[in-house]
């Protein structure tokens, strides 16, 4: 697959790299920004007129005592509701984009394809209202199912295409990973500060708009720069070209062998626990998000923050924690966990994450007037990332280790798949903020996370029988300080072991 690969490098790699960096940075901004705003845009009452999202949609009395605190639980629980589908939906659909990019269009024009269709769907969403009067949802439906689809086309295959650069055995490939992450946490930073202050500061739509542009950036990079900088890289299938070296070479299907069968028992195992992590940890985007802007003190100096911009914790402390987690993990020697136990320490820091929330529900509690200081979200989203360091590079690079090769991208699509169960779930838990309250929520998550843990952490044995070795100890203290650093600072499933 690494045929002309053009010359030159720049800081000790190809200088394709930085243009994938550099896509996907733009292509991040426009995800993330939309995401940070999308909830609250859904649950304003302004836009909730203009689409007909009226009381009598809901079914309530305007009449009723409590009519108006029934009408706002109503729109925030609808907007959780299409966000939950809409995130599920984005991890399901690059199953798809993968199969047709690996045996119809090869990663590059899949790339073209996708970025496209994300522009076409934020700038759906960003139609101004006055222009489209009476077909609002229209619009918001046709916006959120480009994005999907286009999200299929382009997540899975611009991280083939890093892997592509580099020779097999290059020991480069894993520092490459890791730079290229780090445009996705640039991205998202970019996204939550453009993206955040354009749509709560002017208009949502407008911020729809600056997000749909910014993915034309990363698009427009792509077109001119890539036949330069990328050569024939990503424009065969390779499905195709792999079946017919398989051919020629006689190879043929065999039966799973019991080795192979406990280790994907670990990985649906694992993936089923994954549900519970990211249930709590993408309450980021929907109820945490409302209670930022509804429920926390924003204002500094007489300025208001945009509540969007609490979520730029995340991506921030990725870039920080990272290279800490991955040293730690090294120096503990033959005391470093194994993954089903590191897995445990990301659900007990997610419950952390949460145990910060109920101190803001309490710090509120049932006046209306008092709003929580900001430092209990910015804690619960540390913490929430520290958890994240622990359990998502970990679970992605333990299938690529434990999956068989020819259900390798099968088992990778079931591991997003549980990944979009979880933000679902995340809607429907998000639900009872507005319901039950947020003490009474935020203390469930918190239980169910650390009750998480605790079964994984007593699984744990049992799951590393069933791994067979799989979780090899690297030789040297620099080698494996290098791959441990790809494994942590892999955000958002862009490590490819080809």
């Amino acid at each position: 697959m690494n045929q002309n690969i053009p010359q030159g490098n720049f800081l000790g790699h190809p200088k394709g790299l930085f243009l994938l960096f550099t896509t996907e940075m733009w292509e991040r901004m426009s995800y993330y920004g939309m995401r940070g705003i999308f909830v609250l845009y859904l649950a304003t009452a302004a836009t909730a007129g203009v689409m007909g999202w009226d009381m009598a949609y809901f079914g309530i009395d305007p009449t009723a005592p409590d009519a108006e605190n029934l009408y706002q639980t109503a729109l925030e629980s609808n907007a959780l509701s299409i966000l939950g589908t809409y995130a599920m939906l984005v991890y399901i659909t690059p199953v798809l984009g993968g199969w047709i990019a690996d045996n119809i269009t090869g990663q590059r024009k899949a790339i073209l394809i996708g970025g496209a269709t994300m522009a076409l769907g934020q700038f759906a969403l960003g139609t101004p209202h006055t222009l489209i009067e009476g077909q609002e949802t229209t619009f918001l439906w046709i916006g959120l199912f480009l994005l999907i689809v286009g999200n299929g086309f382009f997540k899975p295959n611009i991280s083939t295409m890093v892997g592509d650069l580099y020779q097999q055995g290059d020991h480069r490939r894993d520092g490459a990973f890791t730079i290229f992450y780090m445009g996705i946490n640039i991205g998202s930073i970019l996204g939550y500060l453009v993206v955040g202050s354009i749509g709560e500061k002017i208009d949502y739509q407008y911020g729809f708009i600056a997000a749909g542009v910014g993915m034309l950036i990363g698009l427009a990079l792509q077109i001119f720069l890539s036949k330069k900088y990328l050569g024939d890289i990503g424009t065969e299938a390779a499905a195709k070209k792999s079946a017919a070296e398989d051919a020629a070479n006689n190879i043929k299907s065999r039966p799973l062998t019991q080795v192979e069968r406990d280790r994907i028992k670990v990985i649906l195992i694992m993936s089923f626990f994954t549900v519970v992590f990211w249930a709590g940890f993408e309450q980021a985007a929907g109820s945490m998000n409302l209670f930022a802007k509804q429920k926390t003190d924003l204002i500094f100096f007489g300025w208001e923050m945009p509540a969007s911009w609490l979520q730029i914790v995340n991506p921030l402390f990725i870039v920080i924690l990272a290279p800490i987690f991955a040293s730690f993990w090294i120096r503990l020697g033959e005391k470093e966990p194994d993954s089903p136990r590191k897995f445990a320490l990301g659900m007990f820091f997610l419950g952390l994450g949460f145990i910060s929330m109920v101190g803001a529900a309490l710090q509120i509690g049932e006046d209306p007037n008092i709003k929580a200081h900001v430092i209990w979200l910015v804690m619960a989203y540390v913490f929430h990332t520290m958890g994240e360091l622990c359990l998502s590079p970990i679970g992605l690079s333990l299938v690529t280790k434990l999956a068989p090769v020819k259900f390798m991208s099968l088992l990778m699509g079931v591991w997003f798949l549980f990944a979009g169960f979880g933000n679902k779930a995340a809607a429907e838990i998000g639900k009872f903020v507005g319901e039950a309250g947020p003490l009474s929520t935020f203390g469930g998550v918190a239980i169910m996370a650390f009750i998480a843990g605790v079964l994984l952490w007593l699984l744990a044995d049992k799951l590393v029988d069933w791994m067979h070795g799989a979780e090899g100890k690297s030789e040297g203290l620099e080698e494996k300080l290098a791959e441990e650093l790809s494994v942590t600072a892999t955000h958002e499933g862009t490590k490819n072991e080809k």
